[in-house]
């Protein structure tokens, strides 16, 4: 199958688009004809070596499309089915699924290198070498081919620009507020950075019945987009916000931090935990530094009571909860449309990744052309 995909060759570099070769999918996978891919910071961390990866990579693991043939075994998915990608596998076997933490799956062990689960590439460059698709997938190209584990059947009347948000940056930020913090009904909630992640912390923490929703974002454009999502008041800084905070808290310190920054250090971290009261949780979703630091103080730890949750993929189980939000959706409960800042084609990736860091966007979509 030829292909047409965004691939990154080196730490620091571009985007390059250029012609790949999609292998046939194997016994228990599934070809895809991606239709639409949504621009995740993560995708960004492989660029700046933030989450170190086997380069090249193609790019894009919030990819929604339609499912063009299946290996022999498959059993989830059949040809003319839309799919949104899963860029964490849930096998439904391991000891994690089984637990209900399908978002830790095991079969998500190795995803670094790019490669199938067999340890062979599905993609080849033009002169036959091997290249990886990021997190096993790739969306970032028109065409890819995964484990069917990695993909989950979509009802076919949700436009594929908006399905595929829901693969990623909405359930891992609606999980962060409702499964992993969790929010309660009348609590503070403080969202640092409104992106594709943070827009949706802010629909989750709304509808798990917050009473006050604080959006930080240094984008003066974003001020006004976060009481769209739900926010009860926004800053460009949480020095501007600490006023209201003291003041909704009693001096005492919001319930609930939700960090969505697009990239994250241990300072970043520690000026979160700082706003957390008695018996509160900051919830780390964003990806960053590697550096064995933290600036919290342990004393406050311990004697507040407060916590520092890890979240990943929202803590949710994607397999039941995308086609969930998706009702949502339909039903007006979240919102979706209004993620999509801007809608690109593949040729204008690096454009895309320039909004993005500038802050121009909710989310940004590549659409495939066919």
């Amino acid at each position: 199958m030829k292909a047409r995909g965004a691939v990154i060759h080196q730490v620091g570099g571009q985007w390059e688009v250029q012609d790949l070769e999609v292998s046939e999918p194997a016994e228990d996978e599934i070809l895809v004809k991606v239709m639409a891919s949504g621009l995740c910071h993560s995708d960004d961390h492989f660029v700046t070596g933030d989450i170190p990866v086997n380069l090249p990579m193609v790019g894009g693991h919030e990819g929604a499309g339609i499912v063009e043939k299946v290996g022999s075994r498959v059993t989830r998915v059949k040809p003319g089915d839309h799919i949104a990608t899963l860029f964490i596998p849930a096998c439904g076997v391991c000891k994690y699924c089984v637990r209900g933490q399908s978002y830790i799956c095991n079969n998500g062990a190795g995803m670094e290198t790019g490669m199938a689960m067999d340890g062979t590439a599905r993609f080849h460059d033009t002169d036959g070498n091997p290249i990886g698709g990021v997190t096993r997938l790739g969306s970032f190209s028109n065409y890819l081919v995964c484990h069917e584990t990695q993909a989950v059947k979509l009802p076919d009347d949700i436009p594929f620009d908006l399905a595929c948000l829901v693969s990623c940056g909405v359930a891992t930020g609606y999980g962060a507020a409702v499964n992993a913090a969790p929010v309660r009904p009348g609590d503070v909630v403080l969202v640092m950075g409104l992106g594709g992640v943070g827009a949706n912390a802010v629909q989750g923490a709304k509808h798990a019945g917050a009473d006050h929703i604080i959006v930080v974002d240094p984008a003066e454009n974003k001020m006004e987009l976060a009481a769209g999502f739900g926010a009860t008041a926004a800053f460009t800084s949480i020095d501007e916000a600490r006023p209201l905070i003291a003041q909704l808290t009693n001096g005492q310190g919001v319930d609930v931090t939700i960090v969505t920054v697009g990239r994250v250090d241990g300072d970043i971290i520690g000026e979160g935990f700082d706003t957390v009261g008695k018996a509160g949780s900051l919830v780390l979703v964003s990806v960053g530094s590697h550096e064995r630091s933290l600036s919290v103080s342990p004393q406050d730890m311990t004697n507040l009571a407060k916590s520092i949750k890890g979240v990943m993929y929202g803590n949710c189980r994607p397999l039941g909860d995308i086609p969930r939000l998706l009702d949502m959706y339909r039903t007006g409960s979240i919102k979706l449309d209004e993620l999509v800042t801007n809608r690109y084609k593949l040729d204008d990736i690096n454009q895309a990744v320039e909004d993005m860091h500038a802050g121009r966007n909710i989310r940004g979509v590549v659409v495939h052309e066919h």
